[in-house]
């Protein structure tokens, strides 16, 4: 026992010490990270966090059978009992997802963007095979061929054969998106036409991880209409969740037919996943049944019912404080590209197209040195990055650029003025190799309440709750505080 006492003591010191560091000392430019409000935190440690709520939608003769049972809420089949709350909890987090994105259908169990992926690659073939006659299906029942980013341009590696397209697509058969002679962040959108219309693919996955510029998801539905074809527009959203929107753009009202993601990257959410669908004219109903069937059973029992809960808590933050929000960031993005170049740092994603228009900005290192050692400098000065290779990088060993998001600085309070600090620091370390942790740290100190979040008075109100309502079934109150 005295063992084990010690070894907790020490995981405790470590966890205060790391949180301390990367809440009070760093600047986070990670683009898939975000800091979760309080309000999300507290969610997530509530009761929930340890229970199960498996369910199904019901067949019409299971819901006759049922239909006196408490098991049967609305049209799904419960399997554990105390789930009234869960059950309000997701569907609350359906309407609330459903009005952020303008979705009509939410599936919100899938608790993690690659799992989202793979749940839409499921149901695509299976929905498929319900018609042996769709020209999109293979003889040995995969689809025929998905359209695609490549890894090596920004596409993310949950839509390739070897990720969470495997077995899906008939001998990894994708083809990628064409791209802009003079910008290889975008895609040209007249030659995915021709493309569309020469391999008729049944899906199409827009989005990446790298991803500085919008996708022209209204020239592709056009496009598929015209040829008349059935062709499934999936964008999966990940990197972008939190900024889709009049400031971006709005995949589902520009024609997408699925969006994916997860929502812990610029949307303000714990980490999970997210799919959601429009489907006006029931066109997709059956697509839909089945994303479901592949949720669960297909891909999951459990949903981890504790993030869920913080997943309602961020919806709510998001469609509260998402226009201010999403004009901070996308304007911070913009203006941090600019101050780095002024500091002579390379920046991709091509001048002409102001460099970015979402989160992220990606540096090019290579006159300075291999990304991930530079990666690794910005780290020891308190400034934390994400190497990555560029196009042109023969292989991600030795990546010539830098990826960094303004998301959570944003929200920490940081502006046009802070990002131009920033990158100076940036610029100091990288080129001249100067030592300035401690400014950094010093900096950051200046930067640590949250903004687009509930103000302090009712974080207050809240944390007492929580304090005297929740912290004291994990123990005697007074001997955890004295």
């Amino acid at each position: 026992m005295e063992e084990y006492i010690k070894k907790v003591s020490q995981l405790l010191d470590r966890v205060i010490d790391n949180t301390g560091w990367r809440q009070m000392n760093c600047i986070n430019l990670i683009p898939s990270e975000n800091t979760p409000s309080l309000f999300v935190k507290f969610c997530e440690i509530s009761d929930s966090a340890g229970r199960y709520a498996e369910h199904k939608k019901a067949l019409k003769k299971e819901r006759k059978l049922l239909e006196d049972s408490r098991a049967l809420k609305g049209n799904e089949i419960f399997y554990y009992q105390g789930t009234d709350f869960i059950n309000f909890i997701e569907l609350e987090v359906n309407k609330e997802f459903a009005k952020y994105s303008g979705a009509t259908h939410v599936e919100s169990r899938v608790i993690s963007g690659q799992q989202a992926n793979e749940v839409v690659f499921k149901a695509m073939v299976k929905n498929l095979n319900r018609n042996k006659d769709n020209e999109g299906l293979s003889e040995c029942g995969r689809m025929v061929c998905v359209m695609n980013n490549e890894l090596t341009y920004g596409g993310h590696l949950s839509a390739q054969p070897f990720g969470a397209l495997f077995n899906m697509v008939e001998n990894d058969n994708v083809v990628n998106f064409p791209l802009c002679r003079d910008n290889s962040y975008m895609i040209d959108a007249d030659r995915m036409c021709e493309l569309i219309e020469e391999h008729k693919p049944p899906l199409l996955v827009f989005g990446k991880s790298m991803f500085l510029h919008p996708e022209p998801i209204s020239r592709a539905r056009k496009c598929i209409d015209d040829l008349g074809l059935n062709t499934v527009i999936m964008y999966d959203a990940a990197h972008v969740m939190g900024i889709i929107g009049d400031y971006f753009q709005s995949p589902l009202e520009e024609g997408a037919d699925v969006i994916t993601g997860s929502t812990h990257k610029t949307f303000f959410g714990p980490q999970r996943g997210i799919i959601a669908v429009s489907n006006q004219d029931g066109r997709l109903d059956r697509l839909f049944s089945d994303i479901n069937s592949r949720a669960f059973p297909g891909s999951l029992s459990n949903h981890h019912l504790g993030t869920l809960v913080g997943m309602l808590m961020a919806t709510y933050e998001m469609n509260a404080f998402k226009n201010e929000y999403q004009k901070a960031v996308i304007e911070n993005a913009k203006s941090f590209a600019k101050s780095l170049e002024e500091f002579g740092i390379n920046i991709e994603g091509g001048r002409e197209h102001g460099y970015t228009k979402t989160h992220q900005v990606v540096i090019n290192t290579r006159e300075h040195g291999d990304g991930k050692e530079l990666a690794a400098l910005l780290e020891d000065n308190n400034i934390i990055t994400n190497y990555q290779a560029l196009p042109s990088d023969e292989s991600f060993l030795h990546p010539s650029g830098i990826r960094m998001g303004v998301s959570e600085m944003t929200r920490f309070g940081m502006d046009r003025d802070e990002f131009h600090q920033i990158a100076g620091y940036i610029a100091d370390i990288i080129k001249n190799k100067k030592n300035i942790k401690e400014e950094v740290a010093g900096f950051r100190k200046n930067y640590l309440q949250m903004r687009f979040a509930f103000d302090k008075d009712t974080h207050s109100k809240v944390l007492k709750k929580v304090m005297e309502n929740i912290i004291p079934f994990h123990g005697d109150f007074e001997k955890i505080f004295s």
